[in-house]
């Protein structure tokens, strides 16, 4: 045989080989699908597409993300999740606290700190974040890949407030999250919860109608424009959290379960750098817009009006979480104090 024809033939053989390699590496290419619960360019939507970019730069699978209320409500996703349909979804534990009563810690007032290089710090460290909450969700048939914050919270109101009297009789819409009902019903407000997709034109409606009693929203990140005056209370911060089917998730090699933490990690990196001064370039674009809105930051004096009354509503956390919830609380704080005396 002569030198060309055997290059030709280790040549066929190569080609062969690349051949069956492709093929093989598109046999085992997936097509995920993610959904979360906000709008395009939201927090959430930002680190779905992070996680996306991750996965498709390092993987010959593709993920197709979906955004609020193109598979249905909070509720109707993490259903698809734990049947299997989904693959991942992210979801505030205001939604998943009906699943995960553990869940509703967050909506604690005045447990978190307010000072972002201490939050971002214990999300990083805290092992009930990163080794008590995996074990909940896990019995909710759920991989946790990471818990992340969003921004402060605040209160959007019609009118000025400043200590909790201002809050009574006042109708407050929230997510349909028992403590967090629990939280404004401390601060003198009467909550109703509603699904996220029903809050803002509830809102809207109520105040086309110009209804007597004012309307509230609460929320993160930059969604101020529904009323004209904004109140922050120091009261805490908006948490999320993305999550993988847990069968799913078992079912995958080593290297895409690493694929996908690193994912993981590397979407929660960006998220941090993305919410780094968020709230305050959202605020700007809204006073440029419009010379109606307000915006009222209590002090230490006036905060601590709100913060006495926060006691009954981490009794009744553990009333609704038991002996595990309490554990979980205590492990809470521990972290916290950890991170704020380094």
């Amino acid at each position: 045989m002569s030198n060309l024809t055997k290059l030709k033939k280790l040549a066929g053989i190569s080609a062969f080989a690349f051949a069956a390699v492709s093929a093989a590496n598109s046999v085992n290419a997936a097509n995920w699908r993610y959904a979360h619960e906000e709008y395009e360019g939201d927090v959430q939507d930002v680190y779905a597409y992070k996680f996306k970019e991750y996965i498709e730069e390092n993987s010959d699978h593709t993920l197709e993300v979906y955004r609020f209320g193109q598979l249905g409500e909070s509720d109707d996703i993490m259903e698809q999740t734990q049947s299997g349909i989904l693959q991942f979804v992210n979801q505030s534990p205001g939604f998943t606290g009906s699943l995960i009563p553990e869940a509703q810690i967050f909506f604690i007032p005045y447990l978190m700190p307010t000072d972002m290089d201490t939050v971002i710090e214990f999300f990083r460290e805290s092992e009930a974040i990163n080794e008590d909450f995996p074990e909940l969700y896990a019995e909710a048939g759920l991989e946790l890949l990471k818990m992340y914050p969003e921004g402060e919270m605040v209160v959007t109101v019609d009118e000025k407030v400043t200590k909790p009297e201002d809050f009574n009789n006042k109708k407050i819409r929230v997510m349909t999250n028992p403590l967090l009902s629990e939280t404004y019903s401390a601060f003198g407000a009467t909550p109703t919860p509603l699904p996220w997709g029903e809050v803002y034109g509830a809102l809207q409606t109520n105040m086309i109608q110009g209804q007597e009693n004012p309307i509230f929203w609460i929320e993160s990140g930059g969604l101020y424009e529904v009323s004209p005056n904004l109140v922050f209370t120091g009261h805490g911060w908006f948490t999320t959290a993305s999550m993988a089917n847990k069968d799913f998730y078992d079912g995958l090699s080593e290297e895409d379960q690493k694929l996908i933490q690193d994912a993981a990690d590397y979407a929660f990196e960006e998220i941090i750098d993305h919410i780094d001064g968020l709230a305050d370039e959202s605020l700007e674009k809204i006073k440029e817009a419009s010379d109606e809105v307000t915006v009222t930051r209590l002090d230490e004096e006036q905060i601590k009006a709100f913060k006495e009354r926060a006691p009954q509503v981490e009794e009744k956390f553990i009333e609704m979480t038991g002996e595990s919830g309490k554990e979980l609380l205590n492990q809470f704080k521990e972290d916290l104090k950890e991170v704020q005396d380094k």
